[in-house]
């Protein structure tokens, strides 16, 4: 099986290795030295790939905005790669930038354990559908005869909702509207009209 290997002659995998290990334990030099290994390789994109899994897999909910401020990073980087600047390689420092923003971020890792438990566990079991979801868009629901005052007390139920200004009066707004055009369908059906 063929070695792939870095320009100091380590294996690619090795030094990845080394570099998402330094990355979980903060540690900056170490981490920009596999980093620059790496890249030299002209193995940039290999790299990139484990910069968007690290901020799933080692940062995720610990700072919720990561993966977007690596995509961002990444978009730029190649951006910038398309100019063909080979003299100075600006898209280098977004690069360094995405690299030290995973080693100073908090870290978790939350997300790949609830991966490997759930993946792990699937298949030894079968949970029933919850009775909450059965509402007038299933046909199960429609069959228990379930209304859009179901849907909007049950279905819509939100835990952990945030306070936005004007939630309740738009949710009372929507109910309305929604059995108003109802009534005024079923009157349209039966040739029924507004009498005034």
């Amino acid at each position: 099986m063929h070695k792939i290997t870095t320009n100091k002659g380590y294996s690619l995998f090795d030094c990845a290795s080394a570099f998402q290990k330094s990355v979980r334990r903060g540690l900056e030099k170490e981490a920009m030295y596999w980093t620059v290994e790496i890249f030299n390789s002209n193995y940039g994109e290999y790299l990139w790939k484990r910069i968007r899994i690290i901020a799933s897999e080692d940062i995720g909910l610990a700072e919720p905005n990561i993966a977007a401020n690596i995509h961002a990073l990444y978009q730029n980087y190649k951006e910038q790669k398309k100019k063909k600047d080979d003299k100075h390689q600006p898209e280098r420092l977004f690069l360094t930038h995405a690299v030290l923003m995973i080693c100073r971020a908090k870290k978790s890792r939350v997300i790949d354990n609830t991966l490997i438990y759930f993946w792990n566990t699937h298949d030894n079991e079968k949970r029933p559908v919850p009775n909450f979801a059965y509402d007038k868009h299933t046909h199960k629901g429609r069959a228990m005869k379930r209304s859009w005052k179901h849907f909007f007390e049950e279905g819509t139920q939100l835990n952990n909702m945030a306070e936005v200004e004007g939630e309740a009066e738009m949710k009372e707004a929507a109910f309305d509207s929604i059995t108003q055009k109802e009534t005024r369908e079923k009157q349209h059906r039966t040739g029924q009209t507004d009498i005034f």
